[in-house]
Parts: structure tokens; C-alpha cells; sequence
């Protein structure tokens, strides 16, 4: 199964939506290869990086159910190349 590297932002702009964002995130934690999470209290927001090596169905299946969380903006990038090794 060909897989792309991908990368997703969140900005977190209410706090209520951490819990979702992170079940969510946990759902999809076979494909994560790495995350980053930035509290940024000056502003009362927080910046989460997801690095994601999984298949398009996946990655796009995640991006959409994030979408679907109010209180966050999200955005996805993936690599041009289809399978990277």
C-alpha cells in the first residue's frame, strides 16, 4: 500500500476542543511518526504539528474529522512524492 508523508497544522482556539483533537489524533496514532504541541499562553492558544506517513484515504479521512471540530483551524500538507524512502 503506497503511503505519503503529510503534514498537518492545528491551531487550538478554545479550550474545549483539546479533548476532541486529541481523541481524535489517538485514533489515527498508527500513522503519526511525530507531534509537537505549543502552548502559547500570551495569545490563549495552542499549536499542535502532526507528521503522518499513511495512506491518502487515511490522511484525508483524519483531515475532514478535523475539520469537523469547532474551536480549532486546521490545514494539510503532503509531500509531492507518493511513497518516500
Amino acid at each position: 500500500m503506497q503511503t505519503k508523508i503529510a503534514l498537518i497544522g492545528i491551531i487550538v482556539e478554545e479550550p474545549g476542543s483539546v479533548e476532541k483533537t486529541n481523541n481524535l489524533l489517538h485514533e489515527y496514532s498508527r500513522y503519526i511518526v511525530g507531534r509537537m504541541g505549543l502552548p502559547y499562553r500570551e495569545k490563549g492558544i495552542s499549536i499542535i504539528s502532526i507528521v503522518l506517513d499513511a495512506p491518502q484515504s487515511e490522511l484525508s479521512a483524519l483531515a475532514g474529522r478535523l475539520g469537523q471540530i469547532g474551536g480549532i483551524s486546521v490545514k494539510t500538507m503532503t509531500a509531492k512524492t507518493a511513497n518516500l524512502e
